[in-house]
């Protein structure tokens, strides 16, 4: 497995994946419904983040409108089109073919190497596979992607999974591994689905990867992001538990702050001090002190409504 340390990191579009905080990317745009039948300048029409060929022939617009090429899911084997893809110099997204292992899918990224291009990202999408996701991203050392634009509820999921960034579909995009159709809708329908599929990927990668997801910020600047990253995790977690303890409330025989169990908060810190030993119990006895008082606030002021 690799480690860590030797894990790579790959910069799309001013986005870099592999590192830090899990990323979204928009605007994955494929030539191949086009059928070569219409110039690849004129299909994308403006730069795109992630575009995938129909043929060799769409390459050079996308070496110049395109931040990534993408090695799509129903032309893995075509291998001179992969070795020209990765040519381009450009970032190699390279997505799964739905039967392939785990193997196949990480010694094609090995043909782009080949070519002196190491900036290889994997994607994962069409009907995601998180096991196997998880499988590639430990045993390649490469960052993985999840295309997320044909189910956006799976995006939580695949940031737990492991997943370094998530795929959403842009306007006139194709979502998934080889398939057909954008992210839902067209015109402002569609827009607003997209803007909501986007949201949900930002809503994934902040707050699952601020639970979940190992950072070593090296700037100010990054600590700060990381830090507002975890407070917007705390502050929906505390939002959960205020809702829980009105219930709470509603439920005891004698509710509000008469009604506190101070033996049981007690062990509720003690339980605490086990996953944070540096807090310790007495710090997290005043922050959680805090937090009941607050929650039983809320509760009396809903109760007088």
């Amino acid at each position: 497995m690799t480690s860590t340390l030797e894990r790579h990191m790959v910069t799309i579009g001013g986005l870099r994946v592999g590192h830090g905080p899990a990323v979204v990317i928009g605007g994955r745009v494929s030539l191949r419904p086009h059928r070569g039948q219409v110039d690849a300048r004129e299909a994308l029409g403006e730069r795109a983040t992630l575009v995938e060929p129909y043929s060799a022939a769409d390459l050079p617009a996308i070496a110049a409108l395109a931040d990534a090429v993408v090695v799509g899911a129903t032309w893995t084997r075509d291998i001179p089109l992969v070795r020209a893809a990765a040519g381009l110099g450009l970032p190699v997204v390279v997505e799964r073919r739905p039967s392939a292992s785990v193997e196949e899918w990480v010694g094609l990224a090995g043909y782009c190497a080949a070519e002196g291009n190491d900036q290889v990202v994997l994607c994962e999408g069409g009907r995601l596979d998180l096991g196997v996701l998880r499988a590639a991203r430990a045993a390649s050392g490469r960052p993985v992607l999840a295309d997320v634009s044909r189910d956006p509820g799976l995006a939580a999921a695949a940031v737990a999974a492991g997943a370094d960034g998530l795929v959403v579909a842009g306007p006139g995009g194709t979502g998934g591994s080889g398939g057909s159709g954008g992210s839902g809708g067209s015109g402002a329908s569609g827009r607003a689905d997209e803007a909501a599929d986007v949201r949900a990927a930002e809503e994934a990668v902040t707050l699952v990867g601020a639970l979940l997801r190992p950072e070593s910020p090296a700037t100010l600047a990054e600590c700060r992001e990381a830090i507002d990253r975890v407070d917007a995790a705390l502050a929906t977690l505390l939002e959960r538990r205020a809702a829980l303890a009105g219930v709470v409330q509603r439920l005891k025989p004698v509710g509000g702050f008469a009604g506190r169990d101070l033996a049981r908060e007690r062990a509720l810190v003690a339980r605490m001090a086990t996953r944070a030993p540096q807090l310790g119990e007495e710090r997290l006895a005043a922050v959680m002190n805090a937090v009941i008082e607050a929650g039983l606030h809320l509760a009396e002021e809903r109760a007088r409504r």
